[in-house]
């Protein structure tokens, strides 16, 4: 699987690189992965659980927008719908040309998606 659908510029690499002096500095990051759980008793099964939990007491506005070529994200837009009292409703959007890095790769797409949620959230609310 590729996280993303084509190459990122040097500069935007770089620019991920820039807040860490060394590599001993992503030694955090680097373990992020291993909480990915792959089965029910994994560390990171528990955590996705808890998350969840919280989640389903969300009643504002929550947004699903996925790539088209990200298998890992596939299908969340529905367990988020059905879940979170927030989604339920919303709209799912599915952008086009990227992978699992949306907004590196469709930034704009994406941008324009949160605008059109935050504007209707605004033009419905009694404060607007």
């Amino acid at each position: 699987m590729n996280a993303v659908s084509g190459p990122l510029p040097a500069d935007l690499l770089a620019a991920y690189d820039a807040p860490f002096p060394d590599r001993s500095y992503k030694a955090g990051l680097r373990q992020l992965t291993a909480l990915i759980p792959l089965t029910r008793n994994d560390v990171g099964a528990a955590i996705g659980r808890a998350t969840l939990a919280v989640l389903e007491q969300w009643q504002r506005p929550f947004l699903t927008a996925y790539s088209d070529s990200d298998p890992a994200t596939r299908g969340w837009e529905t367990v988020f719908q059905e879940r979170v009292p927030g989604a339920n409703g919303q709209d799912h959007t599915t952008i086009t040309g990227a992978a699992h890095f949306v907004q590196e790769q469709q930034g704009e797409q994406l941008g324009r998606v949160i605008v059109g949620l935050i504007n209707g959230c605004t033009q419905s609310s009694p404060n607007a």
